[in-house]
């Protein structure tokens, strides 16, 4: 018998099961307060990594809208922030029974299909395709990690090695920010210059043509 089994068959019996349950709230709690802990010293390192690049972002939390005192993740906002722009997160995601960490770019709005076209754009998302990445409506790319931040490995990797475990993340998601840096920075410049006004006038052309 294996040492996971004979622990559930403990927890089982009717007369330590009122410990069992006991154990695995405090467990869950502990988990959380680990997982917070792990997106505060990720945003740290990010903010100082902003810093020595000389990046144009802001680093910020992410909270679980359903849990305001649960994190979930970081994000970036354009410095000088702009209507619509392209930006940099890493997020856990519950999919499958299981927490997974995935990041990219992902649209601070909706973007029209003009913005959708502009060069610098359509360039950006055909390098991250090259490099693995994935597209959506919400996400210019996104992609998942090998990370798992509420599952036992996980865990008890953070607990006895945290500063390497960190280090792995942030090194996955600096490639993205310092990597593909000026393309980013290129599609935003595009996407600010494209005025709200033109875009409408590019539609309305085009629904003229049409017509």
């Amino acid at each position: 018998m294996n040492e996971e089994q004979a622990i559930l068959d403990f927890f089982s019996r009717a007369e330590n099961l009122s410990l069992g349950l006991a154990v695995a709230e405090q467990m869950d709690e502990i988990r959380g307060q680990m997982n917070n802990r792990l997106w505060r010293e990720l945003l740290a390192r990010i903010k100082v990594l902003i810093n020595q690049h000389e990046l144009a972002w802001q680093a910020e939390s992410t909270e679980d809208k359903n849990a305001p005192d649960s994190l979930v993740g970081l994000h970036c906002i354009a410095n000088p922030e702009q209507p619509l722009y392209l930006r940099p997160m890493l997020e856990q995601q519950y999919l499958g029974g299981t927490w997974r960490i995935y990041f990219g770019l992902m649209w601070s709005t909706s973007p029209t299909p003009d913005q959708l076209e502009l060069p610098a754009v359509t360039s950006l998302k055909a390098a991250l395709q090259k490099a693995g990445f994935k597209s959506n409506e919400n996400f210019l790319a996104w992609q998942w990690t090998s990370f798992h931040p509420r599952r036992k490995d996980f865990l008890l990797g953070y607990a006895q090695q945290p500063e390497k475990l960190l280090d792995d993340i942030e090194t996955i998601f600096k490639t993205l920010l310092t990597d593909h840096r000026a393309a980013i920075e290129l599609a935003n410049a595009a996407l600010n210059s494209l005025a709200p006004s033109l875009v409408v006038s590019l539609k309305q052309l085009r629904d003229e043509l049409i017509d």
